[in-house]
């Protein structure tokens, strides 16, 4: 059995979206977007102010496409409950096979189990090092 995360576990939440980005939002620009996520304890542990990522899944350019901060607490969707965050796109998304190549990153649940549900997470460490690979980008913190 896995042990159940705490706050001092996070480094950022790692959001997935099985889709692309939308071609009309520029990158280096911000935009508000809520992503749907699971119930589960984790959603507890979510506060505003908290540093974000977006992980686009599937065959074409998978990895971190935008970094963001969270911007208020899970809230109940149409589908289910959803996390706000503003985003912004990455000129280039940091590829999944770069955090593959890194002993940090390698560990990240996302790149351990691919098919987890929303949200995922990033260590404080691995969070050092997606934010080395976007610019130094902090978010919230």
């Amino acid at each position: 059995m896995t042990a159940r995360l705490t706050r001092a576990d996070i480094g950022a939440w790692l959001l997935k979206s099985a889709r692309a980005l939308d071609a009309g939002w520029a990158s280096d620009t911000e935009v508000d977007l809520a992503r749907c996520v699971r119930p589960s304890y984790r959603l507890d542990l979510v506060t505003a102010g908290q540093p974000c990522v977006l992980w686009v899944s599937g065959r074409a350019d998978p990895g971190v496409h935008a970094v963001g901060v969270v911007t208020g607490p899970v809230e109940p969707g149409e589908d289910g409950p959803v996390l706000p965050a503003r985003w912004r796109r990455l000129p280039e998304p940091v590829p999944r096979e770069a955090l593959l190549a890194d002993p940090v990153a390698r560990s990240a649940e996302v790149l351990r189990m691919p098919a987890g549900s929303n949200p995922s997470w990033l260590s404080p460490a691995q969070w050092s090092v997606v934010q080395a690979m976007t610019a130094g980008w902090t978010g919230g913190r």
